[in-house]
């Protein structure tokens, strides 16, 4: 999904230099947990399953958070030959590997690169090491086995024992403090390794300094370099006990003195613990200053009680996830549902100190901001569910993102394209932050100044780079201009559509009319020869050879894809791209092909692809929204059996339960969205269209106290067609149902069948608009 191979390293080669552990001993784990985890008073968390996604390619974050939370503190593994940058590390773990070296205050979450990793922090026993080891010599560094039998994951809590040390780590945390708490063995070498050098995948320390302040407190920095090009953060660490003695080394050469600036600064801690003596940290984290980084653990976790913080995170996250009400006998399902939900909210992720201070993309401080300032923006993935579901179940956090990204613009001069700890990464196709802005101008999301935001957003779109002058001068992107030009293209059509829209609320109609013109560029990349999306030359010529199956990762004209799944996605316009394939029945009929082809996509594919039924790829986000297509043409029955099939065969409560990269939670809120029984084709029309709800009921709790509720009668597996409805009493045949009707709350009652409705959602009347 979105980055794979773009920056594909040696870790699938080389994961089988592993010894392969029990990845079955997670769910024995799992069962040996507390009898409180599944008790009525922990609410929704105890259907949470952090394990989900750690293993396939799912690259999700495993460790301790609180919802978009700047700490994400976690286990760092070894990775493949000592490395910890293989493809599937990005995350800093994988369920393959046994080979411990810390725990990371931050870390990505599926997004294909690894990054972060910083401030990793490891106790030890017995003699110092200042290397992290190597898998077939462990020894010879710091690293420790580890069994996944003896690890712990809930939400806001992780346990594991270090083997090789005898010590039982566990881990907290508030939004900008994280909290560890280890159980030494009795001994007269316990240790603490500060290693500031040490990131994951591409992260590479440049400017490091650690200092102690007295004998319980350090303070510094970390500055590196990696797919985020200039990476800032400080921090304060203070211990629960005195140190005995503070030993700091530039690289593995020791250094004099109680404080050390250098490009790879590691510090040792060493004292005596009796047996079980439990030592605790905290360790606060700012963008801004180690000031900032010590007042923000003043202010959020003034105490050292572990168990009240591990209890208020889970508290928090119970808020959270309890937002939705699901009901169903299916244990399975309902963990399924909450881990993803769980996912959705591990990032975009707090950028600011407690005071509102942040530090911009120009790498000014900014003091006390009205709103809370946020990183980790994965757009061209999020911006197709998971930004239309916080616009649902996060409103005051999407006004937050939207404003975080106007900022952006105000310091760099262009809204944003996936931005990463205050850095422009310029990654993925498209201009993905202007449909999510339109989507929560549109819909009113509270906090955001419209006039601001569309300013921003067309002087975004009028920008020369990245193709945007020939969509403005020719009306398309030559496909030997650059490579991926038709996903730029079709992106820039959906992006420009979301510009009009908000250009109509504001009552600019010549811009209304130019963006509308520029939202219907994706033809120009329609070939109605071959009926695909296809690179043209020029405005006589196509790109030659072509075939639609073959796809040639960063060198041809699709981005981790391929024509067959490009040429759907047109989701703005579904009814003109009806009308280039002929109309409803060849559009039908091509739509049915796309989950039977089955052709090899060539040796130059992205892995990324993955979750393939015939060309439709699940694990990969241009795909998103192609089983509802068919709602467009009165046949609700052919979306339900993809959806339902999909949500059967591609998730699961298993480590590999992603089919893919977990995308910073755009894989987890299709599902999210799809149980519920609806998805947003278009993400910023503001209508969901109805798939095949999976649970009994549904309750969505809203803003001004009001709720949502969606009941279903006779569900099951085999009953997976929508037979009728009621809203609030009323029959309703509309396939689709818009956002301002579930923020009026009411109850929406769904009767299922085993056969398909030759009623229910097929007359033209009922069927989803591009535009309402």
């Amino acid at each position: 999904m979105t980055f794979l191979s773009r920056f594909l390293l040696s870790g699938l080669a080389l994961a089988g230099l592993y010894t392969a552990p029990d990845v079955a001993a997670q769910s024995v784990n799992r069962a040996k947990q507390p009898a409180n985890r599944t008790s009525a008073s922990q609410g929704v968390t105890q259907y949470v399953d952090p394990f989900i996604g750690t293993g396939f390619h799912g690259h999700v974050f495993l460790g301790a958070n609180v919802p978009f939370g700047a700490v994400q503190l976690g286990p760092t593994l070894l990775g493949p030959m000592g490395l910890a940058d293989g493809w599937d590390w990005c995350s800093g773990y994988h369920n393959t590997d046994s080979l411990m070296i810390g725990f990371s205050h931050t870390h990505l979450s599926g997004t294909g690169i690894g990054d972060l990793g910083d401030v990793l922090i490891m106790p030890t026993t017995g003699p110092v090491h200042l290397t992290k080891g190597m898998p077939r010599n462990s020894q010879s560094g710091y690293a420790s086995h580890f069994s996944h039998s003896n690890e712990i994951a809930r939400p806001g809590y992780y346990r594991v024992k270090l083997d090789r040390y005898n010590i039982d780590a566990e881990l907290t945390a508030t939004e900008r403090v994280g909290m560890h708490r280890y159980t030494f063995p009795k001994t007269s070498d316990a240790h603490i390794l500060i290693d500031l050098e040490q990131g994951i995948g591409w992260d590479k320390s440049i400017d490091t300094k650690l200092e102690k302040v007295n004998d319980s407190t350090l303070v510094g920095y970390r500055f590196s370099k990696g797919w985020a090009a200039d990476q800032r953060l400080y921090f304060a660490i203070v211990l629960s006990r005195p140190v005995a003695n503070f030993a700091l080394y530039n690289d593995q050469t020791a250094a004099s003195g109680t404080s050390l600036t250098s490009a790879k600064t590691k510090g040792i801690l060493s004292f005596a613990t009796k047996a079980d003596e439990t030592v605790l940290l905290k360790v606060g984290i700012s963008p801004v200053s180690s000031a900032n980084a010590l007042a923000n653990i003043r202010a959020e976790l003034p105490h050292w009680q572990f168990d009240q913080v591990r209890s208020n995170a889970n508290a928090s996250w119970n808020r959270e996830l309890g937002k939705v009400q699901a009901t169903s006998s299916d244990r399975a399902r309902l963990t399924t549902f909450y881990t993803a939900l769980y996912h959705t909210m591990i990032a975009p992720s707090i950028f600011n100190d407690h005071n509102g201070d942040y530090r911009g993309t120009d790498k000014k401080v900014y003091l006390k901001a009205p709103f809370t300032n946020l990183t980790t923006f994965s757009l061209w993935d999020t911006y197709r569910a998971a930004n239309p579901l916080y616009t649902l179940l996060q409103p005051q956090r999407m006004g937050d993102m939207v404003n975080s990204m106007l900022a952006i613009y105000e310091q760099q001069g262009s809204l944003p394209i996936w931005p990463l700890m205050g850095n422009e990464t310029n990654t993925m196709p498209g201009n993905s932050s202007l449909p999510i802005i339109s989507d929560a101008v549109l819909k009113g999301i509270p906090g955001i100044d419209a006039n601001r935001a569309y300013a921003a957003m067309k002087a975004s779109a009028m920008r020369d780079p990245r193709g945007l002058k020939f969509v403005r001068n020719l009306q398309f992107i030559p496909a030997d201009s650059m490579v991926e030009s038709v996903a730029q293209g079709l992106e820039y059509a959906i992006d420009d559509w979301a510009v009009a829209q908000v250009a109509k609320k504001l009552g600019k109609a010549d811009d209304y009319a130019y963006f509308s013109k520029r939202a219907k560029a994706y033809r120009h990349y329609f070939d109605p020869t071959t009926k695909f999306m296809r690179g043209r030359v020029s405005e006589t010529a196509w790109r030659t050879p072509f075939s639609p199956v073959e796809s040639r990762h960063m060198k041809d004209d699709f981005a981790e894809g391929n024509a067959w799944q490009y040429t759907w996605l047109v989701p703005h316009d579904v009814e003109g791209l009806m009308t280039l394939m002929g109309g409803e029945q060849p559009f039908t009929k091509k739509l049915d092909s796309l989950f039977v082809v089955k052709a090899k996509m060539g040796a130059e594919a992205s892995n990324d692809i993955t979750g393939l039924i015939g060309q439709y790829a699940h694990g990969n986000e241009p795909s998103h929204h192609i089983t509802y297509l068919y709602a467009y043409v009165g046949q609700p029955w052919k979306t339900a059996d993809k959806v339902r099939y999909i949500m059967d065969s591609l998730y699961s409560a298993r480590p590999d339960g992603l089919c893919g990269n977990e995308d910073v939670g755009q894989m987890s809120a299709w599902y999210v969205l799809s149980a519920m029984g609806f998805y947003p084709v278009n993400p910023a029309n503001g209508a969901y269209v109805f798939g095949s709800p999976v649970f009994d009921a549904i309750t969505l709790q809203l803003p001004d106290n009001k709720s949502f509720s969606i009941n279903v009668r006779n569900n099951s597996a085999r009953n997976r067609y929508i037979k009728t409805m009621t809203l609030n009493g009323k029959p309703y045949t509309r396939s689709y149902i818009r956002h301002q009707d579930l923020l009026n709350g009411g109850t929406l009652t769904i009767d299922m069948s085993d056969k398909p409705s030759s009623t229910w959602g097929t007359a033209p009347a009922d069927r989803p608009k591009s535009i309402y």
